[in-house]
């Protein structure tokens, strides 16, 4: 059922509540209260298939719109900053080039790498934008129907599938073999017990965009001269140009119009046409997508979003659906009170850890008070459920921002993302050192053990470094694949350094170890939360996470000397003691009692065992 302004909002609700029920329209899915997310940026992620790899026709019409100089596809490990010959042979800066770079990620290649996801205990999968589009992040949709042809096997054979249909028809739309591996990913990951969720981008087209190339040919006659909001018509009379809006003033970039009820009703109901073929293809709802992530969420009038969760829910209640908020928790609330979204990105997370265990911006007391407020301000489905992230293809990598503490506070989201760019003079870009790594551990441990889904960005889990976009999406770090040491910046200059580029295998057994234990550990998966107050100075985390049948408490020592932890509590006189899961030693209890000591910069996730479980 499409829906549309005419209906007042009260009634069209209740009318739509009958047909789903309450409960169907409002839930977070159970599966996304216990996931572990990762997020890929399909360019940079693997190359399964060099045979579909991108061509210089194929970036025509995105930035830097230059489509003549000499192009090819990116040699994998190359080093990051140092201009290819032919990158060099156009005389621009790398800023210029690394916008022309394609490295020839595809689905295939996210097919290829399941196991390896299966390996860090991954459950969900939330991909950046896999629609037809020139750009290499692919926010400038051409279409929303379609797959990228160059994610897929048969690239030429696509573009003339998609030539034969009309774009706002879908009884005309075919499957191009790019959908059709679509399909084949969404199948393998439902095999693997995986979910997946793509990228929405609904705010805006890109200027290649079939509706607006026809704007820009047929002007006020076209059949989509309603879809975006036109400043001025072109006037060869009167030598007036052709205007309009761009999203944040970007002109690759035209943003929909909208009315009363949000997006208005030409891209709106091509926009539910196609959230209904991902969601659920010819028909099987078992064939489709699990959920959406919706880009800048908050550039769209909500009243949009509410009609559209209640279209999602219609096809499938137990899809989950996720926003793009600023980090401010006070814009985030409106958008999850079980009318639009089930959770958001969870930037007000990132916040709150930066400020305490990079930025050192409060004490682990007033720590402990913000998590209980920022948890409590969230039903107990959607705290369970909100994407717990600390970096993203927005932001600057983990381990780069622990390596430049001196940047603006998180939560200063414009003067932080300014700030933590390469081009910026204070901002370190060269490979963060091993007191870098080894606080990114520890807040590894505190990312997977706090109440939410953890969501890690690709190559989190093997140490990837870099500033803010575009340094964030460089091409994934594989171990069969050999890369160039990195010994310039962004100014291409010689740092001094040669810095490795290769899998930090600690690193990457750490997120293994983690991710198993949210898959054993039902408490870490789906339980309740309570943090205590420790002494301020004491740079002591402790807090507990149980379920009905099940409970382990965590101890992070974040402050520079030994504590201890001594406890006299057992469940019952079954238990011989405590085990910490993460390195499993047991603490064998001795008079009731047992007393261990836990190093600064360490962390201890503890559970009562029996004895018989010591071998």
């Amino acid at each position: 059922m499409q829906i549309y302004g005419a209906m007042r909002k009260d009634v069209l609700l209740v009318l739509m509540l009958l047909v789903i029920g309450y409960t169907a329209y409002t839930q977070v899915p159970d599966w996304a209260q216990g996931a572990v997310w990762y997020q890929i940026f399909p360019d940079r992620f693997r190359n399964g298939d060099v045979s579909n790899d991108p061509t210089l026709a194929d970036i025509r019409g995105c930035w830097p719109h230059n489509d003549t100089a000499e192009w090819h596809i990116m040699p994998w490990g190359s080093e990051w900053y140092a201009l290819q010959p032919w990158e060099a042979a156009n005389g621009q800066d790398f800023n210029y080039n690394v916008q022309r770079r394609r490295y020839g990620g595809d689905l295939q290649g996210i097919i290829d790498q399941l196991p390896y996801l299966d390996s860090l205990g991954i459950t969900a999968i939330y991909l950046n934008p896999v629609f037809v589009a020139p750009s290499l992040h692919k926010y400038d949709a051409a279409m929303y129907h379609h797959i990228e042809p160059t994610f897929g096997p048969d690239p030429e054979g696509d573009a003339r599938l998609i030539a034969q249909e009309n774009p706002i028809d879908p009884t005309t739309w075919n499957w191009t073999s790019a959908d059709k591996l679509a399909l084949q990913l969404i199948a393998d990951c439902h095999a693997r017990g995986m979910h997946i969720i793509f990228d929405g981008v609904f705010n805006h087209m890109g200027v290649n965009s079939f509706a607006f190339q026809d704007v820009v040919q047929h002007q006020q006659e076209s059949p989509y001269a309603d879809w975006f909001i036109v400043e001025q018509w072109a006037n060869p009379e009167t030598q007036t140009a052709f205007s309009y809006k761009g999203w944040f003033g970007a002109q690759d970039l035209p943003e929909f119009k909208e009315d009363s009820t949000g997006i208005v009703a030409g891209p709106r109901q091509y926009i539910f046409d196609c959230t209904k073929r991902w969601m659920a293809p010819d028909g099987h709802v078992a064939n489709g997508i699990d959920g959406w992530r919706l880009d800048v969420a908050f550039c769209v009038d909500m009243d949009f979003w509410r009609a559209w969760r209640i279209h999602v829910k219609t096809i499938n209640p137990d899809a989950y659906l996720t926003a793009e908020i600023n980090n401010d928790l006070q814009q985030v609330l409106p958008y999850v009170q079980g009318d639009a979204f089930d959770a958001v990105m969870h930037y007000s997370f990132a916040s709150l850890c930066t400020d305490y265990f990079i930025q050192h911006r409060m004490s682990v007391k007033a720590f402990a008070e913000a998590l209980n407020r920022l948890a409590f301000s969230y039903s107990s489905e959607t705290r369970k459920a909100m994407m717990n992230l600390y970096d993203s293809h927005d932001t600057p990598r983990l381990p780069t921002v622990i390596h430049n503490p001196q940047l603006p506070a998180f939560s200063s989201w414009g003067d932080f993302l300014h700030a933590s760019h390469a081009w910026f003079p204070e901002t370190k870009t060269d490979k963060p050192d091993s007191t870098d790594y080894a606080l990114q551990k520890l807040m590894a441990v505190f990312q997977y053990t706090w109440i939410g889904a953890p969501m890690i960005y690709y190559g989190d889990e093997v140490g990837m470094w870099g500033a803010n976009d575009p340094d964030c999406r460089k091409p994934m770090v594989w171990k069969d694949i050999a890369f160039q040491p990195e010994t310039l910046n962004w100014y291409q200059e010689k740092t001094g350094k040669s810095d490795t580029v290769q899998v930090q295998e600690d690193m990457l057994q750490l997120y293994r170890k983690l991710g198993a234990l949210r898959s054993t550990e039902p408490a870490l998966r789906s339980g309740g939360f309570l943090i205590f107050p420790t002494r301020a100075k004491s740079g002591m985390i402790y807090f507990t996470r149980m379920s009905a049948n099940d409970q382990v408490d965590v101890f992070i020592n974040t402050g520079k000397r030994n504590r201890q932890i001594r406890t006299k509590y057992f469940s019952d006189d079954t238990y011989s003691g405590i085990l910490d899961l993460l390195t499993g030693t047991a603490y064998v209890r001795k008079n009731n009692k047992v007393k261990i000591t836990i190093a600064p910069g360490t962390a201890m996730i503890l559970k009562e065992f029996q004895a018989e479980a010591i071998e």
